[in-house]
């Protein structure tokens, strides 16, 4: 008898020996199918058994977490979600957690679906046991045999034993998975924190977001959203969406208004739907969803400081995803996420402003070293000060100044003194000669461009008018825009806002314009322009400033030249006073500097000879320059001085428009005369 007991009680050491090393390997399983296959490979060890169910319940609640089926020598993969309890002994032990044996199912009338289940795989007895630690209640186990009555009480305590041991080792395997996934989350956060920091590219940033925040959260897709300039769209900024199926992508535009996504950046709430339901999502994301076998959606608000700066959405194609621990754990990633977001934002409007403020200061540069000749306006003719009293009437205000004359009257250096007398003063005074910019290039100089916009356009270009901002802009030579580049100029000058070429953002900016010409032109153009007109006087309408004028440009490059010329032969001033000067204050600099260069002491020697052979004088009559006169003062009489244009004189005469100037200043034609 005592052989006996010791046999007996040596086969029970040795049972739940195997016992303890099943619990140990089924608790440091890395995943629910290793831990699977290992429990049902050392239970075979310990129990013998021909059917196998384990049920594990998420915590306080009735919703399966886990499921094992096994029967006839493998396992059967049964879904959660599919898996039905009620009228089961599985969901009665779980109840009253006590265990129930069932001697033979033949014969059992209590849970009669369930017996015709067990029937149909052949099993006659069964043993379910509740799984529990301490008060938790974890699941149930479920170990059945062919054979009725395969369960005697000893055997039903040595099998709540395995039960005890089976709910310790899903607690650690659990508690372990919670453990590794608080880890991975952690240190999801430190890395997003890190990037945060780190990381302020601003696309690079969005896709390191949200490729960290899918795999973290063992999702199919991630997606960062952010609201467009015009207010009214989101576009998709980053997507992270390996095993795409080409449906969803980035870069798209998503009405903010009747949208999913425009309801949470609106409302700042999130938005978590586990199961795809035509009844709540609109027809077309339904259609995309289903296209991509998508089944759960969590969009998450990015806000910071109490401002909505976009969504964070996350897709998989597994129901029930984003349950309320996810979902709580991902409003403290978008918190990181929304800093990120809106240091990068900042960051790129500083970097943008730095680029802006590096491209003015090397454009200021460049004018100082080559345009800022003058320091001041030279005159004290009577012609004159009605300009200036004109300037100090219109500086104060914002209204567009067009000013008119003749080339080389000084229409730059009024346009400065205007912007030098104006609220605008600290800022930007920037300048373009409109005929000097080839028609091709002259949208990209005024308006800017982005990288790849034309060919050759291999950086990004800040336009002038953008360098403007808040400044004044001089378009000289306004006349020669082109007639399709007009409207866009205008509506920058009336709505204040254009887009660079390339580009689809919208731009403000706040410019005040002061234009020139020296000469009419006809268009739409000119009307809005002539608010507040300045007529420059040419040179010749103001000889009592020529004095002054010789006397200035004498001493400037006489410092220049380390010349000291201390007088002006009377005769050579009398002379300089007394020409029509066709070139304006331009030509009359021009001279004097090149009669400093001539000059040896300290009287200057003025090439006045020049004077007699280079002037605009009228041709004689017979001659050809005399008959071209005459040609070109016939045909403006017939197109009222209209020289360029479809129907202007260049036109007609079969010429280039600069031709035509050129050849009717050498000949002496004004066509507003004609006209």
């Amino acid at each position: 008898m005592s052989t006996l007991a010791a046999t007996i009680s040596e086969t029970y050491t040795q049972r739940y020996e195997a016992l303890l090393r099943a619990a140990n390997a089924i608790g440091t399983c890395s995943d629910c199918d290793a831990a699977a296959d290992m429990l049902v490979k050392t239970l075979l060890e310990v129990v013998p058994f021909d059917y196998l169910q384990l049920v594990a319940f998420e915590s306080d609640t009735k919703t399966v977490e886990w499921h094992l089926l096994y029967s006839r020598g493998r396992r059967r993969d049964v879904a959660g979600a599919d898996v039905v309890l009620e009228d089961t002994p599985i969901a009665w032990v779980h109840e009253f957690q006590q265990a129930l044996v069932t001697t033979d199912w033949r014969q059992e009338a209590r849970f009669p679906k369930y017996g015709e289940f067990l029937n149909e795989l052949g099993i006659a007895s069964t043993c379910v046991l509740p799984l529990a630690r301490g008060e938790r209640r974890l699941g149930a186990l479920s170990i059945g045999s062919i054979h009725p009555h395969a369960y005697p009480e000893e055997e039903v305590r040595f099998l709540s034993l395995v039960a005890d041991q089976v709910a310790l080792a899903i607690d650690a395997a659990v508690n372990f998975y919670l453990s590794r996934r608080a880890q991975d989350r952690l240190k999801l956060i430190l890395d997003l924190t890190n990037q945060v920091v780190s990381n302020l590219n601003f696309q690079e940033l969005l896709r390191s977001i949200s490729a960290s925040v899918r795999q973290i959260m063992r999702c199919d897709a991630a997606a960062i959203m952010l609201p467009e300039p015009d207010g009214a769209h989101l576009r998709v900024h980053a997507l992270d969406f390996p095993d795409s199926r080409g449906i969803f992508t980035k870069h798209v535009l998503i009405p903010i208004a009747d949208s999913i996504p425009g309801e949470t950046y609106q409302s700042g709430k999130p938005w978590v739907l586990n199961r795809l339901d035509p009844a709540e999502v609109p027809p077309e994301l339904y259609a995309k969803a289903a296209g991509e076998g998508i089944n759960s959606f969590c969009d998450m608000p990015l806000i910071s400081r109490d401002r909505s700066l976009g969504v964070l959405a996350l897709a998989s194609r597994e129901e029930n995803a984003f349950d309320r621990e996810a979902t709580a754990f991902l409003s403290q990633v978008a918190q990181q996420v929304a800093i990120g977001v809106e240091n990068a934002l900042a960051y790129g409007e500083i970097a943008d402003l730095k680029d802006k403020l590096a491209q003015e200061k090397l454009y200021l540069e460049d004018e100082i070293r080559g345009e800022m000749d003058f320091e001041g306006i030279v005159g004290q003719s009577s012609a004159l000060r009605h300009v200036l009293k004109l300037v100090e009437t219109v500086a104060p205000s914002d209204s567009t100044v067009l000013l008119l004359g003749e080339t080389g009257t000084g229409k730059e250096l009024i346009a400065r003194a205007i912007h030098e007398r104006s609220r605008r003063k600290e800022r930007t005074f920037v300048k373009l000669n409109c005929a000097a910019i080839p028609t091709g290039l002259l949208e990209s100089e005024l308006f800017g461009h982005e990288r790849g916009a034309f060919t050759g356009a291999i950086a990004q270009k800040v336009g002038r008018l953008e360098l403007a901002d808040q400044g004044s802009l001089f378009l000289d030579e306004v006349g020669d825009i082109p007639v399709e580049i007009q409207p866009k100029l205008l509506r920058a000058l009336q709505e204040r806002e254009f887009e660079r070429l390339g580009s689809n953002r919208t731009q403000k900016v706040d410019v005040r314009l002061v234009a020139a010409t020296n000469r009419e032109f006809r268009s739409d153009l000119y009307y809005r322009l002539n608010v507040f007109p300045i007529r420059i006087p040419p040179l010749r309408e103001r000889p009592e400033d020529i004095p002054l004028l010789v006397r200035y440009f004498t001493q400037k490059y006489g410092r220049l030249m380390n010349k000291e010329i201390e007088s002006i032969p009377a005769a050579a001033m009398r002379k300089l006073s007394g020409w029509h000067w066709p070139g304006n204050i331009r030509e009359l600099e021009n001279f004097i500097e090149r009669s400093v260069i001539l000059t040896h002491g300290a009287t200057l020697q003025a090439p006045i000879a020049e004077l007699t052979n280079n002037g605009r004088t009228t041709p004689v009559a017979g001659t050809r320059e005399a008959n071209d006169r005459n040609e070109i003062v016939r045909i403006l009489k017939t197109t009222n001085g209209r020289v360029a244009g479809p129907d202007g004189a260049a036109s007609r005469m079969g010429l280039k428009r600069t031709t035509l100037i050129a050849r009717m200043k050498k000949l002496g034609v004004d066509p507003r005369r004609v006209s």
